[in-house]
């Protein structure tokens, strides 16, 4: 009995901390979007070396003590860190996480925080309980008065923001498909992009197996804007009348999107474009409750909660979950294979 209640104690104090966490819960994502639109982490990667909040002040025109509560907020949270220059100074420096905030940096996820963090975005957050209850349009289509592809396509700012912040993952995730099942595209000649987007992770696998050649398929005005890339033809159209026919087909966070009838059919758009004998179908996407111990769980589970908030029937799903889209597609076999990311890679065969 003492046991329990120590634990229950133990349990109120612990409550008592971490609900601010939800009264606050937004300042982390502010304050770094701040850190971005500011160009903290450019301009020090910029100078090479830690920068005194003087020197980053005047590299930043900005007003130097509203800078330095926001790099003490940053510094708390590990995001920056402060390092002595010379025996009387302190410089701020770079950490592995504000890496990830320069805005062209290998691994930086600046445009993803920039999208999410977007008033387009943050809006049908307001409206999530609605959608709890099935009342009426999406939370997105109530905040803005469109479907997010609709909006994307009226607002060509939002369009390449989405593009950009896509970007981010692919520069991330490809690099562990390459590394982790380079297998999946051995003796493919051509490869079909499906929501390609700006081409990005295309261009990256056709670089690393350069025997494919790629299609880039996207809505009309997305591959308009699409660079250009040797081996790679960017097509726009609609997958859900029908898709460019390749040996296989690559979906990228596609399908996440749609609700298992809209899966189901754009997968049969797919099976009627890739050779019946050994044509496949490469998704690369979240498995819900696939390795509890994965770190990156927590990211899945709330993947799935932006797909209530900002896709009409979007969400992640588990192993049985894809079983069934797949099968009701006409593929009869399948595998999954983790990779070192939020996403797996599943292959599919009709």
């Amino acid at each position: 009995m003492g046991d329990v209640k120590v634990s229950g104690v133990e349990e109120d104090a612990r409550a008592e901390v971490d609900i601010w966490n939800y009264v606050f819960g937004y300042v982390n994502m502010a304050v770094v979007k701040c850190a971005i639109e500011l160009g903290i982490a450019d301009a020090i990667e910029n100078h090479g070396s830690p920068m005194t909040l003087s020197e980053l002040s005047t590299a930043l025109v900005c007003e130097p003590s509203g800078l330095y509560r926001i790099m003490r907020f940053l510094v708390h949270y590990q995001i920056f860190k402060e390092e002595p220059i010379g025996q009387d100074s302190i410089g701020y420096a770079l950490t592995p996480l504000s890496r990830r905030l320069v805005r062209h940096g290998e691994k930086s996820m600046a445009a993803f925080i920039l999208l999410e963090s977007s008033p387009a975005m943050l809006a049908p957050w307001h409206s999530l309980s609605a959608r709890v209850l099935d009342c009426g349009n999406s939370p997105f289509e109530a905040a803005n008065g469109k479907d997010v592809w609709s909006y994307a396509e009226a607002n060509p700012g939002h369009s390449k923001l989405i593009d950009e912040a896509m970007a981010c993952d692919a520069r991330v995730t490809v690099p562990a498909i390459i590394e982790g099942c380079p297998e999946v595209f051995d003796g493919l000649g051509s490869l079909v992009d499906v929501g390609g987007g700006n081409g990005t992770a295309l261009t990256m696998l056709v670089k690393a197996f350069p025997w494919i050649r790629g299609i880039n398929f996207d809505l009309p005005h997305v591959v308009a804007v699409a660079p250009k890339f040797d081996g790679i033809e960017n097509v726009g159209g609609d997958m859900f009348e029908s898709v460019p026919k390749a040996d296989a087909a690559f979906f990228m966070w596609v399908l996440h999107d749609w609700d298992d009838e809209e899966c189901i059919k754009i997968l049969k758009k797919c099976r009627e474009a890739i050779p019946q004998d050994k044509g496949k179908v490469i998704v690369v996407d979240a498995v819900l409750e696939e390795n509890k111990d994965d770190k990156l769980d927590f990211v899945r589970l709330m993947l799935d909660m932006v797909m209530m908030a900002h896709t009409n029937k979007g969400k992640e799903r588990t192993l049985k979950e894809w079983s069934y889209v797949l099968e009701e597609a006409g593929f009869t076999r399948f595998n999954v294979k983790p990779i070192h990311a939020v996403q797996s890679v599943i292959e599919a065969y009709p």
